[in-house]
């Protein structure tokens, strides 16, 4: 982490919270701290305001009507495309597919690239800290295929350990799959590198960025992947949105993943010719709404800025992290010198999900559980871990309450 990161002097962090009707409420009769981020940030009163439009004054479907509401709803489902390919920096708008989300993204690679390529004896490589959903779809392809999926090992700080990541690249490996940041461990993961030997082997690399987007600037030129996918839900938008960047040439080789209306161009019974790429994967009516919601978040972190939002950030993980390591018989589980605002950690003689039930009682919202992340845990022996994940618009404020509620259910339980 960056403990030293620079906060711009205009930052106001009370500001921003204004913007964020939830942030006011209570639960159980105190006021609501919210550190469960990585499963799902909040909504600021721009990206509810832009939903709640679309369905006053817009609602239609997409690319179906020549009326002005089905003109206005194409435009703003459109817009959003143009918007994410800009926030990522595609080479095109062509490349953006509009997705429910990175499960389905994933998902969409698996079916239509991934498996009409392997072969039995063929292999994809991933790694031990995936979320389920960059693993699963794997095994589901590779099961079909007769093809098997090699996971990267990991160090004890929760690190990708490179070597052993790049060893497993043989030519018998089809894709390369890794996550930007670990949802668990918060380790950021050196995408460039890996792309660079990736493409060295000529084999394509997938990476789940929906960990990294709400945090950092993703470039994905820049990166030099061949797939990236992301969620609409954890950056400030509505769920149900997500998004599939792959290079134009790759989405053109690949066949649908599903069929029926919007992604044809002649449907026939003697035969059915489809869409060019992005719109031969996006059949059916799209959450419209939702992703006039993700323009309307992308314009919000545009407003705050990555930089600030970056140097904030760092100084809240690099706080908490000092007042968690002061609670005796506490245990963080990932140290990487690179990470983003997560924190999984456990307390000598208590269960994670009995800590995160009283902390509720107490105002504050953690995850419990093994955060889709099974071989994680495994990895390091323990069932489930409690996890905090910070936002840029958490406070030292909150921190010291989260702190003040774990040690008194921590005195409960012992």
């Amino acid at each position: 982490m960056n403990a030293q990161a620079q906060l711009p002097t205009a930052f106001d962090v009370q500001r921003i919270r204004a913007d964020f009707p939830l942030l006011a409420r209570s639960v159980h009769g105190k006021p609501l701290v919210y550190f469960d981020n990585a499963n799902t940030s909040q909504k600021p009163q721009s990206v509810i305001e832009a939903v709640d439009q679309h369905y006053r004054l817009h609602n239609a479907n997409v690319s179906r009507a020549v009326h002005l509401l089905g003109e206005e709803a194409t435009a703003a489902y459109e817009g959003a495309r143009d918007s994410l390919a800009r926030f990522i920096n595609a080479g095109s708008r062509n490349e953006i597919v509009l997705t429910s989300g990175t499960t389905q993204a994933i998902n969409l690679v698996a079916y239509s690239h991934a498996l009409p390529r392997l072969q039995p004896g063929d292999a994809i490589v991933t790694t031990v800290m995936e979320h389920h959903a960059n693993i699963v779809p794997w095994q589901i392809v590779a099961a079909r295929s007769g093809a098997t999926v090699k996971p990267a090992p990991i160090d004890a700080r929760g690190e990708l350990i490179v070597e052993e990541f790049l060893k497993l690249l043989t030519p018998e490996v089809k894709l390369a799959c890794v996550g930007h940041v670990s949802n668990v461990l918060g380790t950021v993961n050196p995408v460039r590198e890996l792309a660079r030997e990736c493409r060295r082997r000529g084999i394509p690399l997938l990476v789940d960025g929906s960990q990294a987007v709400p945090h950092r600037p993703v470039d994905v030129q820049a990166l030099g992947c061949d797939f990236y996918a992301f969620t609409g839900h954890k950056m400030l938008a509505p769920t149900g949105t997500g998004v599939l960047w792959a290079r134009k040439e790759l989405l053109q080789a690949m066949p649908p993943f599903f069929g029926g209306g919007e992604m044809i161009r002649e449907v026939r019974f003697d035969g059915t010719s489809f869409a060019e790429p992005p719109h031969r994967f996006e059949a059916g009516t799209p959450n419209i709404a939702g992703f006039a919601g993700v323009s309307a978040a992308i314009d919000y972190y545009a407003s705050v800025g990555f930089e600030t939002i970056h140097a904030w950030e760092q100084q809240l993980l690099a706080y908490a992290t000092e007042r968690l390591r002061d609670i005796p018989g506490l245990r963080i589980f990932g140290e990487a010198k690179d990470k983003e605002p997560v924190i999984s950690f456990l307390i000598d003689g208590a269960q994670a999900t009995d800590l995160a039930t009283l902390l509720d009682l107490q105002g504050v919202a953690v995850r419990s559980g093994h955060h889709c992340a099974h071989p994680l845990m495994q990895f390091f022996g323990v069932p489930a871990t409690l996890r905090a994940s910070l936002a840029f618009y958490n406070t030292r404020e909150e921190i010291d309450a989260f702190i003040t509620a774990l040690l008194k259910v921590r005195k409960l339980l012992l």
